[in-house]
């Protein structure tokens, strides 16, 4: 079973409800409809076997160990986010190569793979993550938020690979295809 976060593709949708609450408007329920259709539509190509082929998301949301790694590390999550960006991936298999078939994802996507992978929260989660940037506002502290600047020192740059991630994605039969790698 592929796993899929409830809050996948709802950023946009609520943001634009929000922003009619805000401005005194009703939502329009034709773009409303439009973003829920997405859903529907997308759920479809996920179960077609065709779109299931070569492609590095399905095996990424269908892979046990994998999945495991994601729920329980925020910093393997951005890790595996950050490697996905600016990135060409190649199946580890003699036809791919030959026909020279890649995967690759904008940054948004790949945010959006790895709610999916958590089950939780949509692509803004993680979108941009590798940036950096301050938590908190204040002196105040807590295990949450040490918790959190413990995480984000182990957070690397978008297009960045870690060697662990290199690894399980090799494991998992994908393989980096390095600047150098290019035609």
């Amino acid at each position: 079973m592929i796993s899929c976060s409830p809050s996948r593709n709802t950023f946009q949708k609520e943001n634009y409800i929000k922003r009619c609450a805000d401005n005194g408007k009703k939502p329009n329920e034709a773009y409303i409809k439009m973003f829920e259709q997405a859903n529907i539509n997308k759920m479809a190509q996920e179960q077609d076997t065709e779109w299931q082929q070569n492609n590095m998301e399905y095996d990424l949301r269908t892979c046990d160990f994998m999945l495991a790694k994601v729920r329980s590390s925020e910093s393997y999550s951005q890790n595996l986010y950050a490697a996905m960006c600016n990135r060409t991936f190649q199946k580890n298999e003699v036809w791919a190569t030959l026909k020279n078939q890649t995967w690759s994802c904008s940054w948004r996507y790949a945010g959006g793979i790895i709610a999916d992978m958590r089950v939780q929260g949509d692509y803004m989660d993680w979108y941009c993550s590798g940036i950096g940037g301050v938590i908190g506002g204040g002196s105040e502290s807590s295990p949450e938020i040490e918790a959190a600047i413990l995480a984000r020192k182990n957070y690397v740059a978008e297009s960045v690979v870690t060697d662990e991630i290199r690894e399980d994605l090799f494991r998992l039969g994908w393989i980096v295809k390095d600047d150098t790698d290019h035609d």
